[in-house]
Parts: structure tokens; C-alpha cells; sequence
């Protein structure tokens, strides 16, 4: 039994609690900066640059990966300025025309190229790989005190730390500049806050983190757990501090379940199949977020800032 946990369970459980912490992580600034869906158009963008990445490339690596990633969401702003100009539309129709184009692109640039040798396609980009995520040398828990097991893991999970490290570092340095120009932006410039670098610094951490997470485990927990878990956590406490508490336990407990409930419940109801773990951690993070819209402390009081 604990060998079967280690070997099917352990690292896909463990890379859905990072991908959920990384992304409700920055996800409390994008609720509280009223730009949630900022996360979902990232996660839309990502999508080409990614496939063109990985073609340019022709491996999995996070490199290539973010830097084609990057590219596509700088031509997302191009195309997102033009359209406002050419069309005299209002931004938000420009950026929604924008990010649907891009993520359609992605489909149409996996649907017609050669990936049969990895892990990418439609179904991988909407739901992720965390079922696949096996770890052939986890044969208990001493495999853990292994070097050569440990070398053996899914390399989601290594990029998964250094990621979540990477932001919680991002966080920690820029706490004060965060909070402040998220609250209120011009009393910020005046305390010498750096609101401007601490906007683009937060994209571009959102963007890092959105692609390292989509990997494994695809865009629909990247959307779900920016906004969710953050939302959540709103309507629960009135404090930055409880804020980011809240939003990493609805996070983590969103993983958790989520992936037992996907793996374990249509068994245990005699379905003889499992379920989307991607799709079940979601509808947790969901189901989290209404509950604490019904009965949260804070939700007649929850007001964003601005």
C-alpha cells in the first residue's frame, strides 16, 4: 500500500499543493488589484509560445518554454493596441478578441505539429499531466533518503520548488511595495514604493509562474487557483497577513481533496474509472470559494480597494 502511494500518488499530489500554493500566491494581488483575469488571459496567451518553444527547441525544457512564452505575450500587447487603434473597440473587447485568437493559434499549432513524442496536446494543454506524473524509483518511503530515486522524480516537481521558492522570495523582498501600491497606488509613489516596477515585476512573476504550473498541470487549475483560493480567503479576513494564510490553506486543501476525491470517489461509487484530477481540483477550489461566499465573516464587508 505505501509502496503503491509513493509510486502513483506522492509526486502528482505534491506537484498539485505547489501549483496551487505558487498560484494563490501571487493570485491575493491580482483579486485585490481587481485584475483577476489577468491569470486567465496569461494562461490563454502562454499557450503559443509554449507550442512554438517547444517546436524552435524540440524539447520540454522551462527555458525555451518561458522565453517563447514571453514572446507571446509581448505580440499579445501589440495585438491588443492595434486592435483598440484599428477597431475603436474598448480595451476589454480587444484584449477578449486577443487572448481567444492566441489560445486558438496554440490549439491550431499542436493540432498540426509533430508532438507525438511528448506530453503535449489539447486535452494536455486544458487539463495538465498530473496522472502521468509517475515515480518509477518511489518504491516507499525510504526512496526519499535516495539520491538516484530523488534524480529519478518528474522534472515538474524540481521546477515546481524552484519556482514557488522564487516567489515566495519575490513576495518577501517586495512585501512592503506590494501592499502598498495595491491598497492605494499614488501614496505609494509618494513614499517611494516603486509602484510601476512593482506592477511589471508582479506580471512578470504571475507569467513564470503560470507557465512553469501549466506544464503539469494544464490552464484550467492555473485560472482556477489565481482567483479561487485568493477570493476565498477575502472573504474570510480583513488582513494581508490572514489573506495569504487563508488563500494557501483553501490552496492546499483545493490539491488535496481535489486529487483524492478525482482518484479515489468514482471507485469508491463503482464508476470503474477515475476522473479529471485537473477538473476535480477546480470544482474544489470552487465549491471552497461559494462556501465562503454563504458563510464567511467578511463577506458582507469585502471590499476592494480603489
Amino acid at each position: 500500500m505505501m509502496a503503491d502511494f509513493f509510486f502513483l500518488t506522492f509526486v502528482p499530489l505534491l506537484v498539485a499543493v505547489l501549483s496551487a500554493s505558487c498560484c494563490a500566491l501571487v493570485g491575493n494581488f491580482l483579486v485585490l488589484r481587481r485584475q483577476a483575469l489577468v491569470g486567465d488571459a496569461i494562461s490563454h496567451v502562454v499557450l503559443p509560445g509554449i507550442v512554438v518553444g517547444f517546436l524552435v527547441s524540440g524539447t520540454m525544457n522551462a527555458w525555451p518554454m518561458l522565453l517563447g512564452a514571453a514572446a507571446a505575450a509581448l505580440l499579445s500587447v501589440m495585438l491588443i493596441e492595434f486592435v483598440r487603434r484599428a477597431g475603436g473597440v474598448e480595451p476589454g473587447a480587444a484584449m477578449g478578441t486577443v487572448f481567444t485568437a492566441m489560445f486558438a493559434a496554440g490549439v491550431l499549432l499542436i493540432e498540426q505539429s509533430d508532438t507525438s513524442g511528448v506530453h503535449l496536446d489539447v486535452e494536455h494543454a486544458l487539463y495538465g499531466s498530473l496522472e502521468s506524473l509517475i515515480w518509477f524509483s518511489g518504491t516507499g518511503p525510504g526512496a526519499l533518503l535516495d539520491p538516484a530515486a530523488l534524480a529519478d522524480m518528474p522534472q515538474q516537481l524540481p521546477r515546481l520548488v524552484a519556482m514557488l521558492a522564487v516567489t515566495v522570495l519575490f513576495i518577501a523582498i517586495f512585501w512592503r511595495s506590494l501592499v502598498v501600491s495595491t491598497f492605494d497606488p499614488a501614496y505609494a509613489t509618494v513614499v517611494g514604493a516603486w509602484p510601476r516596477l512593482t506592477a511589471v515585476l508582479l506580471v512578470a512573476v504571475t507569467s513564470a509562474v503560470a507557465v512553469t504550473v501549466f506544464d503539469a498541470v494544464g490552464s484550467i487549475i492555473v485560472i482556477a487557483m489565481f482567483i479561487c483560493p485568493p477570493a476565498a480567503a477575502r472573504l474570510i479576513t480583513d488582513t494581508m497577513a490572514g489573506q495569504m494564510m487563508w488563500s494557501i490553506v483553501f490552496a492546499v486543501l483545493a490539491a488535496v481533496f481535489g486529487y483524492l476525491l478525482a482518484a479515489e470517489a468514482p471507485l469508491a461509487l463503482g464508476w470503474g474509472a477515475s476522473v479529471s484530477a485537473a477538473g476535480m481540483i477546480a470544482t474544489v477550489a470552487g465549491l471552497f470559494l461559494m462556501a465562503a461566499a454563504l458563510w464567511g465573516p467578511r463577506r458582507k464587508r469585502a471590499q476592494l480597494p480603489g
